[in-house]
């Protein structure tokens, strides 16, 4: 058995299915570098350096037999964070290379693929639910503010629908379990990654008081509105997921 290891990045991992191809390995397993675990002593590990031509490589590849709305799937299964989701991905991109004409990504009779279309499924819904349930808050710099805690890493996936809904305002979105962010500063929509975790006690204190003053109105309305006699719970659970209540100023 060899492994591979390589830096957590999905480049990072191109390069090494890359090297599977190149050196022709046969029993190999992919892991990223923070993951590993050694649990077989007899395994021949390999450091992977990404690199970018390597990658470009397999990607115009992989654009070739199953086009970019597959890259797309492949993508989203990186994202998921599944503890397979590197084992998935090179069998799919092996199977790919092995049937260049085929539509592989629809041949749910293999178990891999079929795993593939479910990781989609609830990346898909948990990117939704980001854009649903996403508050922002004004800070006393006018920046808007949002703090996330998705089970799956899709800010990647969010970026996009938040660049052209809010183009005309300064907005942040940071992921409270991973450690890093999106940041709109009108001009740019870039990637921030903080050295240490946002103090999220300091940046309470950090609000607009036109901010402290909505969030007392909204809960206020919120109370009125909420008729102890109509309440369905469990309804209300299915459509808002408790997960998702610590996003809502109303729940506060």
């Amino acid at each position: 058995m060899t492994t591979l290891l390589y830096d957590g990045s999905f480049d990072g991992l191109l390069t090494a299915v890359f090297e599977v191809f190149e050196y022709r390995y046969k029993d190999v397993e992919i892991f990223g570098k923070n993951q590993y675990h050694q649990e077989n002593i007899f395994a021949e590990t390999h450091e992977v350096v990404t690199q970018t031509e390597k990658a470009e490589r397999v990607f115009k590849k992989l654009e070739e037999n199953i086009g970019r709305s597959g890259i797309h799937q492949l993508l989203k299964v990186f994202l998921s964070e599944d503890p397979e989701s590197e084992r998935i991905i090179l069998s799919a991109i092996q199977l790919s290379v092995q049937h260049p004409h085929e539509n592989i990504l629809q041949n749910y009779a293999d178990s891999d693929i079929l795993k593939i279309s479910k990781i989609c499924k609830s990346v898909d819904r948990e990117r939704h639910r980001m854009t649903a349930f996403v508050r922002f808050e004004k800070m006393q710099d006018g920046v808007f503010f949002a703090k996330i805690d998705p089970d799956f890493n899709v800010i990647p996936l969010i970026r996009k629908h938040f660049k052209d809904r809010y183009q005309d305002q300064k907005w942040m979105i940071y992921d409270l379990r991973r450690n890093y962010g999106i940041l709109y500063d009108l001009e740019n929509c870039d990637f921030f990654y903080p050295d240490e975790k946002l103090d999220l006690d300091q940046y309470e204190q950090k609000f607009h008081d036109e901010e402290s003053q909505y969030q007392k109105l909204w809960q206020r309305y919120f109370i009125k509105i909420n008729i102890t006699e109509r309440k369905n719970l469990k309804l209300h659970i299915q459509h808002v997921p408790k997960r998702y209540w610590k996003y809502l100023t109303e729940k506060r």
